[in-house]
């Protein structure tokens, strides 16, 4: 069940060339900006060969989107490798420590932007993780497309690395031969995401959530404990479809139940559409080959034409902490940086624009072992409002659901003390 070719940038007059790992390697030149994919597609053994032959290089800057563990190249900071992180997880940190970390703080939907010949980090070389060819011939990025697509759209040279543990996933992902300058053949298992263990606070504001989407609707959500409770207590609705920059381990569950057919997308009526997956094995064999999963790129996933013809369009993702006027800070802890915008931002202002979509923000009311409130009077000098409160229709935590749908400021205000924690709620 081969996908026609989707309407993307693409360049088709590459040479297509089986090479090996030293062959791979030549090629990248010294001084050259590289764009490593990340996620459970990192390609594990073109990275150890870049940092077993670093003396290759005297200077590499690195590209990655989140990364789940730390690549081998980190082992070695600006001898020759500095990273240029589209969005910072705990796996840079090792790179940040030693200074040679640098961050773009932009959307998901503009990271092509970003990387192409104009861009403020346009690179040299792609380096992707593609499957073997399934019978109609083409390669596919599998369990990552959006973010890959657009790198290889940008970049001069495709090094892809072709390994029989990447499951073949159908639409936007798969690749003519022609797309790909040079292919290594690999043999290694992807990398996983263990799920993250739930609580008694998690299913709570889960549950909660589960009552703000209707039957029927299309659903954007984030990763995680809260991503995961959601879900479960989604098991009971009925006809929802997904439409995500990315799945877990947690729609394989949904769809068991019942509840997931998307009959209702308009693109894609019957079947879930992501940019990337991340989670464990048993995600990856869920995904091999399913017609119920399709790729699309990031001007799709992400793309607000896309996202405001969705039907009850509804959005829902974590944060670190809400301000009294609903703006959402996904991305610092004090003034450490944790992470990009990623994807919230244009999920965000989708749903605000579409006539049914809303804008969730979930999050537990208190960190530090209830120390600290979540819910802050405003933000703090320095930390980027990730979400616009004017965007935010809904914000969940254990105590309860603010609905900020059509308040005033005062009223917004109020609505989120109220979900606050009560013992730290008297100083917002």
């Amino acid at each position: 069940m081969s996908e026609p070719l989707f309407d993307r940038p693409r360049r088709a007059d590459r040479t297509g060339r089986a090479v090996t790992m030293s062959q791979a390697l030549d090629a990248i030149a010294d001084g050259a900006r590289v764009y490593v994919c990340g996620g459970a597609a990192a390609p594990c053994d073109i990275d150890r060969a870049m940092a077993d032959e670093r003396h290759r290089w005297s200077s590499l800057d690195l590209v990655c989107d989140r990364l789940v563990a730390p690549l081998a190249m980190f082992d070695h900071p600006n001898q020759p490798f500095h990273l240029t992180s589209l969005q910072p997880g705990p796996a840079v940190d090792g790179m940040r420590d030693a200074g040679a970390l640098t961050t773009e703080a932009v959307p998901f939907s503009r990271y092509g932007e970003l990387l192409a010949a104009g861009g403020r980090c346009p690179i040299d070389v792609a380096v992707i993780h593609v499957s073997p060819p399934g019978p109609e011939g083409r390669f596919s990025l599998g369990v990552s497309a959006a973010t890959p697509l657009a790198a290889m759209a940008a970049a001069p040279l495709v090094i892809a690395q072709v390994n029989p543990r990447m499951p073949y996933t159908f639409g936007a992902g798969e690749l003519e031969r022609s797309e790909i300058d040079l292919l290594v053949d690999v043999d290694h298992r992807l990398v996983e995401s263990a799920r993250a263990e739930s609580n008694p606070t998690a299913l709570l504001i889960g549950s909660l959530t589960a009552s703000l989407i209707p039957d029927g609707a299309i659903l954007q959500i984030g990763v995680g404990a809260l991503a995961d409770a959601v879900l479960t207590a989604l098991h009971g609705h009925r006809d929802l479809g997904i439409h995500s920059g990315m799945i877990s381990d947690g729609v394989i569950d949904l769809s068991e139940s019942g509840a997931l057919h998307g009959t209702t997308h308009p693109l894609f009526p019957g079947r879930m559409a992501t940019g990337l997956a991340n989670g464990t094995g048993r995600l990856f064999d869920f995904l091999d080959r399913n017609p119920a999963v399709v790729t699309v790129p990031a001007s799709i996933s992400h793309g607000q034409r896309t996202l405001r013809a969705l039907p009850r369009f509804r959005a829902v993702n974590s944060a670190v902490e809400v301000a009294l006027d609903g703006s959402a800070n996904g991305e610092m802890i004090g003034l450490r940086v944790i992470s990009g915008p990623g994807g919230a931002p244009d999920y965000a202002e989708a749903a605000a624009a579409s006539p049914d979509g809303r804008y969730i923000v979930t999050l537990p009311a208190t960190a530090a072992r209830g120390k600290l409130s979540r819910i802050v009077g405003r933000l703090a000098p320095g930390v980027p409002a990730t979400v616009d409160g004017r965007f935010v229709s809904a914000v969940v935590t254990e105590n309860g659901i603010a609905d900020l749908e059509g308040l005033s400021d005062e009223d917004r205000a109020e609505a989120l003390r109220a979900v606050a924690d009560p013992d730290l709620a008297v100083v917002l």
